[in-house]
């Protein structure tokens, strides 16, 4: 056990005043962590100064040379010194720090970078001559005249070589320069009207170009759309459902994949709040929420949303990194991402992502295909091939007892006259019904291809849908305990169990105070049957801690319904009528959500012609 000193007072310490350069040094410890913290820095300043198209060039990862190149407005060269000095901004006045509209406010990062690197700025402003600042090691040398015709370059050399400890933090070379890169994409996701270069120059030269992505025209959606399908690739972009919704003064925007397009990890979700990107904690478990009824829990969606609201609604200045926000009312930005996606899911029907066709047709393709000896150059007529179609028809004749697969017989016109009236095959989505396999895969002809259908999973989702609108329409019902249980529970996590009461209530879990720090759990939702109350409420406080808020009772209640639509729906096996499949597909184009099963995985694969004649050589 330390012991105290009965002299202490005698060897008091004292208080100094840190230098400049001592102070900059620690600032660059929170505001610049790695390179790609200060290309963020770099390019977020050539953003606020209107830039058109921005150009980065790295080597090393960032750690030997970054430099930003833009034709924004410059600066003038008295106001270049000032530039890196601490606390040093043209983004705001001091007045109010929460009516921020640009990227940059705290007047940091020029002269962070400047105390652990060696720091060049070169720019023109209009109507100004061109003129350059070094500053290395904190030590800054006089302005000088330069050559340049318009905007600014920042070059940024030795990273750290002023604080060589922070060097061994850094990672390889290739790891830096791909978090740059994903710095970068971020950035031009929030700005599609600017254009944007990162090269790699790496042993001298010209280089490389690691990324480009050229300025967006359109309105605000296709510019966005263009520019996602640029950065997060074009299968993201033809899977993508628009999301535009408003609450109480926010704004949510962007897109959000299907759930049959999903990834196995949190890598392509990215969050924007009035244009900036942001990793918050309360946002991704809002998105999670959306899609947690339709994706299993090792599968991650995938979106580009972004936020607009009153800059007074939102804190941006938490962290100095300003990658971090608090919202006046989290709740509200919250619910507005859980409805604004689950109402575009909910539109988006039966669609299933395209991605699943191709990974058919890729399972399909063989891996060495054989040279093509005979290619049948002009198609046959209409009339022909009904005429080869009629003489091929008897020989199915394997399509018997020995086989589970058959082919529905035609139906005569006059008998499908009098049975209901004709409806024209391009108007079904999924195509009317012409076969099934192994008592479970409806084959379904559409006016382009075909639908191979999972009668079980796809009637799985059905049930499901309807018990969850039975559900909401009667309420969950709550079964009463004949003893209340006792929860013993620390003040603090009381109170915020009390707050949720309400919405417990709404699913059937009725929870009051009991003096201290007490609850009694006096009803539990009927359908989970018998519960253990103690664990249930340490789970839900775990998920309020961890998120915010809890879908915990909600999750195990449609869980028990999964179960029960699983028992209830369609088996495999089961040998079902034409009338019956093509009542599952109208069924199917009626439901939302039924692209999906109730684990994640396609209900149905859609193959167009022209794709299947591929396979065949005849295209």
């Amino acid at each position: 056990m330390t012991q105290h000193d009965p002299n202490i007072g005698q060897h008091r310490p004292v208080i100094r005043q840190l230098d400049d350069a001592a102070i900059n040094r620690i600032a660059a410890g929170e505001v610049v962590e790695r390179p790609a913290s200060a290309v963020k820095e770099l390019v977020e300043n050539a953003i606020d100064a209107g830039a058109t198209r921005i150009g980065i060039d790295i080597a090393d990862g960032g750690k030997t040379l970054i430099r930003v190149t833009d034709d924004g407005c410059g600066i003038p060269p008295d106001q270049l010194p000032l530039a890196l000095s601490r606390h040093a901004t043209s983004k705001i006045d001091g007045s109010d720090l929460l009516d921020i509209h640009t990227f940059g406010f705290r007047g940091e990062a020029l002269p962070s970078l400047g105390a652990v690197g060696r720091l060049t700025i070169t720019s023109r402003a209009e109507g100004e001559e061109a003129a350059t600042i070094r500053v290395s090691g904190g030590r800054m040398d006089p302005v000088k005249p330069a050559a340049l015709r318009a905007g600014t370059v920042v070059e940024l050399r030795d990273l750290f070589y002023a604080t060589p400890a922070r060097l061994k933090f850094l990672r390889s070379d290739r790891a830096e320069a791909q978090a740059i890169g994903d710095t970068l994409k971020r950035l031009a996701m929030a700005e599609p009207a600017i254009g944007f270069t990162l090269r790699d120059v790496s042993g001298g030269g010209e280089g490389r170009v690691v990324f480009r992505a050229d300025p967006e025209s359109g309105d605000l959606f296709d510019a966005l759309h263009a520019r996602l399908a640029r950065v997060m690739g074009r299968e993201f972009a033809e899977n993508a459902l628009r999301i535009d919704a408003t609450r109480e003064g926010l704004r949510l925007y962007g897109y959000a994949a299907l759930p049959t397009y999903s990834r196995g990890a949190a890598v392509a979700q990215y969050l924007f709040v009035n244009g900036r990107p942001v990793r918050d904690k309360m946002l991704t478990g809002a998105l999670r929420a959306a899609y947690f009824d339709f994706l299993s829990r090792d599968r991650h969606p995938a979106a580009a949303l972004f936020i607009d609201c009153d800059p007074h609604l939102v804190d941006v200045n938490v962290h100095p990194a300003k990658s971090e926000v608090r919202f006046r009312d989290p709740g509200v930005a919250r619910g507005l991402i859980v409805s604004g996606l689950r109402h575009a899911l909910a539109e988006a029907g039966h669609r299933a992502s395209t991605t699943v066709a191709g990974a058919t047709l890729g399972a399909m393709t063989p891996e060495t295909q054989a040279p093509r000896i005979y290619q049948m150059d002009r198609r046959p007529s209409v009339a022909a091939r009904q005429a080869a179609y009629q003489a091929q028809a008897p020989g199915f004749a394997e399509l018997g007892g020995a086989f589970s697969g058959r082919v529905e017989p035609a139906v005569a016109p006059e008998a499908a006259a009098e049975t209901a009236p004709e409806v024209p095959i391009e108007a079904l989505p999924l195509g009317v019904a012409r076969g099934q396999v192994h008592e479970n895969y409806i084959i379904a002809q559409t006016a382009d291809g075909i639908v191979i259908v999972d009668q079980h999973a796809a009637h799985e989702r059905l049930v499901y849908e309807k018990l969850k609108r039975q559900m909401a329409e009667n309420g969950v019902a709550a079964q009463a305990l004949l003893i209340p249980e006792i929860v013993e529970l620390s003040e603090a996590d009381c109170a915020r169990l009390l707050a949720e009461a309400g919405n417990l209530a709404r699913m059937g879990l009725t929870v009051e105070p009991f003096g201290g720090g007490a609850v009694a759990v006096r009803e539990t939702p009927a359908i989970l049957g018998e519960v253990d109350a103690a664990a249930l409420i340490r789970d839900i406080l775990d998920e309020l801690d961890d998120q915010g808020e809890t879908i915990t009772v909600q999750a195990r209640i449609e869980a028990i319904l999964s179960r029960v639509a699983c028992h209830g729906s369609v088996r495999s096996g089961r040998r079902m009528q034409a009338d019956e499949m093509n009542a599952l597909l109208r069924e199917m184009e009626a439901t939302p959500h039924s692209g999906q099963c109730n684990h994640g995985r396609p209900t149905y694969v859609e193959l167009k012609l022209k794709d299947i004649e591929r396979l065949f050589g005849r295209t």
